[in-house]
């Protein structure tokens, strides 16, 4: 089983949460949605699981005993590509930015509906594989090069791994090299809507853009192939 797997019957989700009620509803309602369905009590027995099993997504929350989800998010997302899910306490705006750039893929903030949850996971799983790029198969940024049709970006003979939501956000910038992406079209790409997020959703892309110049850029400070256009959002300007 691949770690991106499209939706169906075969799709595993891994939930962790030391809240057992939560566990037992969120596995009975996603086992009902269609999905194979794992859970965990703690980050500990969560790496004892992923140890001997693959996942096409994990549900993390944020505040538990022992090592907290921001810990066990930077630690996956060294060696896996898998997409987290993080959920983190109701309008912690601090905590939802601290997840986005330990790597996660996307937040949803306590108390949720069960049916936005379902649509998150659901809007996380169909942005791999990626749609058929429109533009350019190949881009050059200075020592990377970025395939266009795979969705990769390598440094020389090294695949540079990017999380689901770079990728998404490298597929769109590719298909316009040199023309300016707006942050609404951007949210929307990530499954979101941009009318309801505003300076958080904002926020949100931008953090991703920050993580993503430092696999792209010589120095990301002065960011060269991933440009940000005052007042229109950003821009890929590859050699």
């Amino acid at each position: 089983m691949t770690a991106h797997a499209a939706q169906g019957p075969e799709t595993h989700l891994l939930i962790v949460d030391d809240d057992d009620r939560i566990r037992t509803l969120l596995r009975r309602f996603l086992v009902r949605s269609g999905y194979l369905v794992t859970t965990a009590r703690d980050a500990a027995q969560a790496r004892r699981l992923l140890a001997g099993l693959d996942f096409d997504l994990i549900v993390l929350d944020v505040m538990m005993p022992g090592e907290d989800g921001f810990s066990l998010t930077r630690d996956l997302r060294r060696r896996s590509e898998t997409p987290v899910l993080l959920l983190t306490a109701k309008g912690g705006t601090d905590d939802r930015i601290t997840g986005l750039e330990s790597g996660a893929d996307d937040y949803l903030p306590k108390p949720f509906e069960p049916r936005e949850l379902l649509l998150r996971i659901a809007a996380i799983l169909r942005r791999v594989p990626a749609a058929e790029p429109r533009g350019p198969k190949f881009l050059t940024l200075g020592a990377m090069r970025y395939d266009t049709a795979k969705g990769e970006l390598w440094q020389g003979e090294t695949l540079v791994r990017l999380t689901g939501s770079e990728q998404t956000l490298m597929r769109r910038l590719a298909e316009t090299p040199g023309e300016a992406v707006g942050r609404p079209a951007l949210i929307e790409e990530l499954g979101r809507d941009p009318d309801e997020g505003g300076e958080n959703s904002e926020r949100a892309i931008d953090v991703q853009i920050t993580r993503l110049r430092r696999k792209i850029e010589p120095d990301p400070r002065e960011p060269r192939y991933l440009q940000t256009v005052r007042g229109a959002g950003y821009m890929l300007v590859p050699d």
